[in-house]
C-alpha cells in the first residue's frame, strides 16, 4: 500500500517523539526503569505503535542512540589523519558519556549480554557500520600515502575504539583530550604511519 505524504509526516513525527521520549526517560530514571508503556505515554503514541516499529525498549533506545551518535561523530578529512581521528574519538567519547545519549548507551551495553536479538542489532546498526567507516577513513589515508600499504587496518580500528569501550563498560572516567591524542598517536605509530600533520607525505 502506498502511504500518503501526510501520513508519512505523521509517522516521522511519531518516530522522533518516541526516540526523544525514550532518551528523556532513560536520563531521568535510568535504563532499567524505562518501560515501553512509559515511552508511549511520554511520546503521545500507543504502545501498539511502538511495537509495530520496534521489538523492545532496547531497540528503541538503540535507534535513538545510533541516530545521535552517527550524526555527532562524522569522519572528516582535513588532510591530517591524526587530527581527524582525534576529532572523531573525542566526539565519540563525549556522546557516549553524557546525557542524553550516555545513559542509553550504558543501558544498551548492559542489556545486550542478556538479549541476543539486541546484541545482533547493535552489531548490525552501530558497531559494524562505525567500524567500516573508520576503516575506510584509514584506507583513504593509506591511499594518500600516510599509512603503509601492508598495515592491518581492521586491527587498528579495534585499537582505537577498544580503550573507549573498556572505560565505559567498567564505569571508569572517560578519556580526556590529552589521553585521546596519546591513543591516536600510539595507534598511528603502530601502523607505521608517516609523521608530519597535514603536510604531504613523501611517497616517492
Amino acid at each position: 500500500m502506498i502511504t500518503s505524504p501526510s501520513s508519512q509526516r505523521r509517522s516521522e513525527r511519531s518516530r522522533r517523539a518516541t526516540l526523544e521520549a525514550a532518551l528523556e526517560l532513560c536520563t531521568e530514571k535510568g535504563y532499567g526503569r524505562v518501560t515501553v508503556e512509559a515511552i508511549a505515554a511520554r511520546a503521545g503514541v500507543s504502545k501498539k505503535t511502538i511495537y509495530r516499529w520496534w521489538p523492545s525498549k532496547g531497540a528503541v533506545l538503540l535507534e535513538a542512540f545510533t541516530d545521535g551518535f552517527i550524526g555527532a561523530t562524522p569522519f572528516v578529512d582535513t588532510g591530517d589523519i591524526a587530527s581527524d581521528l582525534r576529532t572523531h574519538i573525542n566526539s565519540a567519547v563525549r556522546v557516549a558519556s553524557t546525557p542524553p545519549y550516555g545513559p542509553a548507551y550504558a543501558g544498551i551495553l548492559s542489556e545486550l549480554h542478556h538479549d541476543g536479538a539486541l546484541a545482533e542489532a547493535v552489531q548490525e546498526q552501530l558497531v559494524g557500520p562505525r567500524f567500516a567507516a573508520a576503516e575506510e577513513r584509514l584506507r583513504k589515508a593509506q591511499r594518500q600515502g600516510w599509512i603503509p600499504a601492508g598495515a592491518n587496518l581492521p586491527l587498528a580500528v579495534e585499537m582505537l575504539y577498544g580503550p573507549v569501550y573498556y572505560r565505559h563498560i567498567l564505569c571508569k572516567p572517560p578519556h580526556d583530550e590529552a589521553t585521546v591524542a596519546a591513543l591516536v598517536d600510539h595507534v598511528l605509530r603502530a601502523l607505521g604511519a608517516v609523521a608530519g600533520g597535514g603536510r604531504e607525505p613523501d611517497i616517492s
